[in-house]
């Protein structure tokens, strides 16, 4: 090789070409120590390390599939609900303003099903226990949940019973709809009530709830006093307490040994205990973190039964995504304006025009403020007087603090 030849080979190994096989010299790769060998193990070894990475991204995303189809397996879709309301489209409710959802969340006394059975003897039949009308705004920008009494006399019409009977139309307590005629029942005496359409429902039991709250480590509420209720499994410090699933479940169910014994007392427990829920689950430590995360959507998808648009995490998440940014203040609870029913102390009616302004509000997708002293914001006149300002209902926010 002359010198300008030996010079050319080294300036092209200067430029880096020796991974191109230009600057080999004599012999090398025609020994077990030469640098094409070295070559070769470097592909195997990048080879492998790629193989590797496939691996692992498959099974992350074959994990991710898994978790999804496992906590979309959780919801029970109810097609015969679904199906039965069909039947009476053309007589429920227009939907007024596009883009704003109303939600019934039905809360189930059943014993059937497991982890039930301990909350007393199953009697082959469900009434709903707690029953509340969640209206989101059209922007997601403020969420409004309105609490119906079980106890509240209302027209149930004609419905379907599971064993394909139908019922007589009848007045009676709100219930008495889901007992009979189970959510189809319930979604239209609920747009009877109220001729507001209902786009999405979803029934949650005893043990779902429970494992919700246990699985964001516990929610605190504020005791006024010290709490001793055999019935609800409930012995409790005055004070701030964090509540497990157990002690919740008893906390907003109990009626007698708390408040005025009333539901409607009982009621306005729920709703501050669900402010203090939605307040812990929005919290960057349980969002954030998908070790936490993970047993909320399992807790969330167990016990559930939707429509079924719903009964997914796409359909889920569809529906809640835009509450992601609600401000917890306006985050509200309320329960419809009632009263002792005449005829009935132990039942309820609505307090007119009251609960028709609300209602009417939330048709159109107008504003509603709540007070926990609304009579301090607005008085009767404010209430029949469409051209008002905003009228303020007896309820809370998810940004209160209940022991202020």
């Amino acid at each position: 090789m002359t010198d300008d030849a030996a010079e050319a080979v080294r300036g092209r190994c200067a430029d880096g070409a020796r991974s191109s096989g230009q600057c080999l010299g004599p012999g090398a790769g025609a020994t077990a120590e030469g640098s094409g060998l070295i070559r070769r193990r470097q592909r195997r070894w990048l080879q492998g390390a790629a193989t590797g990475v496939a691996v692992l991204v498959a099974g992350a995303v074959g994990a991710g599939w898994t978790v999804y189809a496992k906590l979309s397996g959780n919801i029970k879709a109810d097609d015969a609900a679904a199906a039965e309301l069909a039947r009476y489209d053309k007589e429920r409710p227009t939907a007024l303003v596009h883009g704003a959802q109303n939600i019934l969340l039905i809360g189930s006394d059943s014993r059937a099903g497991a982890g039930n059975g301990k909350y007393g003897r199953d009697s082959g039949t469900e009434r709903s226990d707690t029953t509340i009308l969640l209206h989101l705004a059209a922007g997601r920008h403020s969420a409004t949940a309105v609490s119906l009494p079980r106890d509240l006399m209302v027209d149930v019409p004609s419905c379907l019973r599971p064993d394909g009977s139908h019922t007589e139309p009848t007045f009676s307590m709100f219930n008495y709809a889901f007992q009979m005629g189970g959510s189809a029942c319930t979604v239209r005496t609920v747009e009877k009530l109220t001729d507001i359409r209902v786009d999405h429902y979803a029934v949650v039991d005893f043990a779902g709830f429970k494992d919700m709250v246990d699985a964001v480590d516990g929610v605190q509420v504020c005791l006024k006093g010290p709490i001793a209720d055999k019935a609800a499994r409930l012995r409790l410090p005055a004070g701030r307490v964090t509540l497990d699933g157990e002690q919740a479940l008893g906390y907003v169910r109990a009626r007698k040994s708390l408040g005025d014994g009333s539901d409607t007392s009982r009621m306005d427990r729920q709703q501050r205990f669900l402010g203090a829920l939605v307040d812990k689950v929005q919290s960057n430590d349980v969002l954030l973190d998908p070790g936490k995360l993970y047993p909320v959507l399992d807790a969330a998808t167990s016990s559930l039964t939707t429509d079924p648009d719903l009964a997914s995490l796409r359909g889920l998440y569809e529906l809640v995504r835009g509450l992601r940014e609600v401000p917890a203040r306006r985050m509200q609870f309320l329960t419809v304006p009632r009263r002792s029913y005449v005829y009935d102390a132990d039942r309820d009616q609505l307090v007119e025009p009251q609960a028709e302004r609300l209602f009417e509000k939330l048709r159109r997708d107008a504003p509603v403020k709540v007070s926990r002293n609304p009579l301090k914001n607005s008085g009767d006149s404010d209430l029949n007087d469409p051209t008002s300002a905003t009228p303020v209902f007896r309820g809370n926010t998810a940004a209160e603090d209940s022991c202020k």
